[in-house]
């Protein structure tokens, strides 16, 4: 039993850094535009104040929170194989779909930055 909560403590760190890598690295492909001037010298300095702390912080906790859900809900209903299995899949999709987000966020928010032809 205590090896097992020892692993879990692991894996859940695992998913919080990974989670933050995510949400930074969508950050410096995003916001890009907005903090170099890409677009007559302007800069959008809210860019480092309101989404990044956004990502670095958020991406984390819903990926961790979405992980914890599926390893407490999968827990008694298959096998520990399978639910390792399973909570990994649910980590990997809820960073591919945050990770859009993200972006997608992103690109509305500089858009003012970007000449039309570069989109």
């Amino acid at each position: 039993m205590e090896k097992r909560a020892e692993s879990t403590g692991v894996f859940g760190c695992v998913v919080a850094v990974v989670g933050g890598a995510v949400g930074l690295a969508a950050w410096l492909r995003g916001s890009r535009p907005g903090i170099q001037g890409s677009f007559e010298g302007e800069r959008d300095f809210s860019l480092l104040y309101v989404e990044l702390p956004l990502m670095m912080f958020g991406v984390p906790l819903l990926t961790y929170a979405m992980w914890a859900l599926a390893r407490t809900t999968l827990r008694h209903r298959m096998g520990r194989t399978a639910w390792v299995v399973a909570s990994g899949a649910v980590v990997a999709a809820t960073l591919a779909g945050l990770a859009w987000g993200c972006s997608e966020w992103l690109a509305v928010r500089v858009r003012d930055f970007v000449h039309v032809g570069d989109l």
